[in-house]
């Protein structure tokens, strides 16, 4: 071992609290007190390595040093990648430098003209969002997240792929927190703070896994840093200043159990910096001697406020070295370098000392491929990163799957390897309020009730016309514009399920939803409605089925008409509490519309009933007819700004009363007449459409001309809908038909929902038509079918309660960008996906084969409900997973089958049944998609090479 303290490493005397060496070993970084600010400083490893570099006047010492702060930079870390430097300080910010293209050199500000920087680094990002000074940050292993803990007692998780956005303040420290770090695959972070304990809290849904405290029970005083580490095989976390009969220790806790048995002891003051070296080591093996292989096992430094290092290795019952009076006053941080033989120190006294290890001491370190075989047996398959370098031990057949491991590893650079999106701030204790974009919501909420609209109905009342707002997820249902409803109501609401872009499907991050625009938001205003029927006795709460909350363009909120059950109520009564049409949620034609209603099923009725009910379907099956009203107005899309408005019998013509229908187009109006009361009306950009009281249904086009005679119903309208061109409608007898107004076709002929609704106690909550003309049913009880015409069947598209979906994990092979942007009709169906923490503890228990069957069936599902849905993109985004995870899993069976299915036959027969194309995408794109993925894999690189060959000879033809 060699010991060297450089002393040009310093910043003029003043205090040194931060180091760190660059991945590539090149340069490293220190972070301190600069003159009047903050300091950080890029240096030269070259001189600190070589003796005769040092001497060499022309290699630069120092390469760039950045002022920016404010006050005192207490860290600084460079990402796992080494792109990128972050460093937080006492100024509350933290700053994340990257290398500008070079300039030239500059003078550092406000100096002799001697000091020049040799490397231009930029400011990148300034994250805000502490309230006092930021101790320590940390990168996750896969550069996802960048995690920053401060003495405000929280710890910060930021998007590292989206600066400067938040996923989760981790809250329930009650004292300064002063270190962080993550495990080796990402599944932990832990954090240690000035209260006297150690928290360690899961990356899957950002809550706490466990508290530790008894090691530091007798912790007196404090230190600067607190500075704990997590081995590199994922087995041990160790911290800083903990006490074993009074004496200072550094705390080892078994990752298995969070037993805390073992410590390091020896070091005379507190503890205040631990760090592992990155690699794991196996005993050299002497030449002759049995080549047996030896256990693995991890080394570690320890710093303290004694001024001493000390080095441990994990199969060792004493330290390896201890150096004693290194510096003047206490060791702030330690950085190993990343083939693990050296370790540069800082000290409070603005010091640097480098120790340089021999392998002889330490051991041989263990290749990339058997470390991930380690966290492979430790966290499990799926969880295992995968690494270039443990491709690089296999073979390679072919110059063109070279040339796509090449191209992979380019892009692998370019962009760092991202996970999510998720936006908003999922906030870990329940009790804090969410924040959207850096505004909580209920400043969003108070916002928007100031700029509450006011009208008044034609018969002079007046009216709140409701505002759309997106639905801001606290984890409550607040979904109401002026607050959650009240317990004893929110059981009578059947609240529709929430309409959004789908984020990420990971079930490791818990989504919280931001309406983007284009979106279909759906918001349960007019709360007063269900009060009111309360106040009037009309609806007990223990029957929640007596209420209708409908959310259609269209539909009042009204009691559903309860067959053999209900005493009959006096329809006046009823007519003067409901309220007037909703303007809500605007939309744009392409997303989908959802509708809320109320059903009640045959098997409601009790088992003595049953045989009258298959008797008489009629009865079985009926569906709330809507109350005729003087007049209403309904939003039919925001973008463009379209809604309709309509007056029944607002004049006499001899004799015979007539009814209006308005559309106002983005300030454009036009309007006609019809002979008979409107009862319900809906549109979309194409076309408009309403249904009148003699079950007549007039179509019209957007600028107002008649499109079809009237159509004749066979029984009475429930529920209107529009999409695009075309029409829905769902009659008081439950059946339902969609038809194609521009090509004049039946999508679907008076379909009975029979089908669906009998033999459970579940109603009907929400109804969408897709915009392929695909009407989607979503019941009470979490399922969703839809109903294909061509093959004149309901279809089960999505079932909440699903216990695939609880247990597939296919978080690893979500693509970085794609999985934030996937979003249609198979989304809004099935809502957060990622149930991940009720799922969490299951995952870890279910033997892997188990896990691999499940996520195969649900992945499986997935592509098959996204097809009989038609959306294109979502077949597309699942396929790709689905590929992404046969490939890492190594199902070649499967795969090959796909790939045979996506390249049809290469000779054209007439026989041939292969259709080019699937739902407008062309098969053999998709596969000239799939191929890079399968590249990722060397197993399987005769498949790849196959078809890559089968594709090129088909682009030649």
């Amino acid at each position: 071992m060699k010991l060297l303290k450089p002393t040009w490493v310093n910043h003029n005397g003043k205090p040194i609290f931060s180091v760190d060496i660059h991945p590539d070993g090149t340069k490293f970084a220190t972070g301190g007190q600069g003159q009047d600010s903050g300091k950080v400083v890029i240096w030269n490893m070259a001189p600190v390595l070589k003796e005769e570099d040092e001497k060499n006047e022309n290699i630069p010492k120092m390469l760039c040093q950045m002022d920016n702060h404010l006050a005192c930079v207490n860290c600084v870390r460079w990402s796992n990648n080494g792109v990128y430097l972050a460093s937080g300080g006492d100024d509350k910010l933290i700053m994340v430098w990257k290398r500008a293209a070079y300039i030239g050199p500059s003078t550092v500000f406000g100096s002799s003209s001697k000091l020049t920087n040799v490397e231009q680094w930029r400011c990148v990002s300034i994250l805000r969002s502490h309230s006092g000074d930021v101790m320590d940050v940390a990168w996750s292993p896969h550069d996802a997240w960048l995690a920053s803990c401060s003495v405000d007692n929280t710890v910060v998780i930021w998007n590292a792929v989206k600066f400067p956005e938040i996923l989760a303040t981790l809250k329930g420290h009650s004292g300064l927190v002063k270190g962080l770090t993550w495990d080796p695959v990402g599944k932990y972070i832990a954090s240690q703070a000035d209260d006297r304990s150690l928290k360690v809290w899961r990356t899957m849904d950002w809550q706490l896994e466990t508290s530790i405290t008894k090691p530091f029970d007798e912790c007196g005083g404090t230190t600067h840093v607190l500075r704990l580490s997590w081995s590199p095989d994922g087995h041990y976390l160790v911290s800083a200043h903990a006490m074993n009969n009074s004496g200072p220790t550094a705390q080892i806790i078994e990752r298995d159990g969070w037993k805390t048995n073992m410590d390091f002891v020896g070091h005379r003051k507190a503890v205040t910096v631990v760090k592992f070296n990155p690699k794991i080591f196996k005993k050299k093996q002497k030449n002759g001697s049995s080549t047996k292989s030896s256990c693995p096992y991890c080394c570690c430094a320890v710093g303290s406020k004694d001024r001493s290092l000390s080095v441990w290795l994990t199969c060792l019952k004493r330290p390896l070295v201890v150096i004693h009076e290194l510096f003047d006053k206490s060791i702030m941080d330690i950085s190993w370098t990343l083939n693990g033989l050296g370790i540069l120190v800082c000290s409070m006294d603005g010091s640097v000392a480098f120790l340089d290890f021999s392998q002889d001491e330490l051991g041989d370190p263990l290749s990339e491929e058997e470390k991930s075989n380690i966290h492979q047996s430790t966290y499990g398959k799926s969880l295992a990163i995968m690494t270039e370098a443990q491709l690089s031990t296999t073979i390679i057949e072919n110059p063109e799957m070279l040339k796509y491991q090449q191209r992979q590893q380019q892009q692998a650079e370019q962009k760092n390897s991202s996970i999510r999106d998720t936006s908003g701030a999922a906030t870990a204790a329940p009790k804090v309020a969410s924040m959207v974009n850096g505004e909580s919501l209920e400043d969003i909420r108070k916002n928007l009730l100031k700029k509450q609209v006011e009208t008044r109905t034609a018969d002079g009342r007046r009216r709140i016309t409701p505002l759309c707002i997106a639905q801001l997820d606290t984890g409550v249902n607040a979904t109401s514009a002026s607050a959650a409803p009240p317990a004893s109501s929110s059981s009578v609401l059947t609240t529709p399920s929430k309409i959004e872009p789908m984020k990420a499907f990971d079930s490791r991050f818990t989504e919280r939803s931001k309406a983007t625009s284009g979106t279909a938001v759906v918001t349960n205003t007019n709360q007063t409605v269900v009060d009111r029927l309360k106040d009037q006795n009309l609806i007990k709460d223990n029957k929640p089925k007596d209420i209708l909350e409908s959310s259609s363009d269209s539909e009042e909120k009204i009691p559903a008409a309860k067959p053999l059950s209900a005493p009959k109520r006096k329809l006046e009564l009823e007519g003067e509490t409901v309220e007037k049409k909703k303007k809500g949620r605007p939309r744009k034609d392409s997303r989908l519309v959802p509708v809320t209603l109320t059903v009640q099923s045959p098997a409601t009725l009790g088992p003595e009933k049953d045989a009258a009910c298959i008797s008489a379907p009629a009865l079985a099956l009926k569906l709330p007819a809507p109350i005729p009203q003087k007049s209403f107005t309904l939003q039919v899309s925001s973008d463009p700004s379209m809604y309709l408005e309509v007056e029944n019998e607002m004049t006499t013509v001899g004799g015979s009363k007539l009814s209006r229908l308005k559309c106002n187009r983005e300030g454009k109006e036009w309007e006609t007449v019809l002979t008979s009361r409107i009862l319900t009306a809906a549109g979309s950009c194409e076309i408009v459409s309403v249904a009148c009281e003699k079950r007549t249904l007039s179509v019209f086009s957007a600028c107002g001309r008649r499109l079809l005679p009237p159509i004749i119903l066979n029984t009475p309208i429930s529920t209107l809908h529009c999409t695009g061109s075309y029409i829905m409608a769902l009659t008081t007898a439950a059946t339902l038909s969609v038809w194609d107004v521009h090509k004049q076709t039946v999508i679907v002929r008076d379909e009975s929902l029979q089908t669906i609704l009998s033999g459970s106690d579940a109603t009907l909550s929400q109804i969408l038509l897709t915009q392929h003309g695909i009407p989607v049913m979503s019941m009470s009880d979490g399922k969703a079918y839809c109903f294909n015409p061509s093959l004149s069947t309901w279809n089960l598209v999505s079932d909440k309660q699903d216990s695939l979906a609880q247990c597939a994990d296919f978080r690893n092979n979500l693509p970085s960008q794609e999985a934030m942007l996937c979003s249609g009709p198979l989304a809004v169906i099935q809502g957060r996906t990622s149930n991940s923490g009720r799922q969490a503890a299951r995952l870890f228990s279910m033997p892997h084969l188990v896990q691999q069957e499940t996520t195969l069936a649900y992945l499986e599902n997935q592509i098959a409900a996204a097809l009989i849905l038609q959306s294109s993109h979502e077949y597309r985004h699942w396929l790709l997973i689905y590929a992404r995870y046969l490939v890492n899993e190594g199902f070649e069976y499967r795969l090959r089958e796909l790939c045979k299915d996506l390249l049809g036959p290469v000779h054209y027969s007439a026989g041939s049944q292969w259709e080019s194309t699937v739902m407008g995408l062309r098969k053999r794109e998709l596969l000239k998609e799939l191929l890079p993925v399968i590249g990722q894999n060397l197993r399987f690189q005769r498949l790849f090479t196959e078809y890559q060959e089968q594709l090129d000879i088909l682009r030649d033809k």
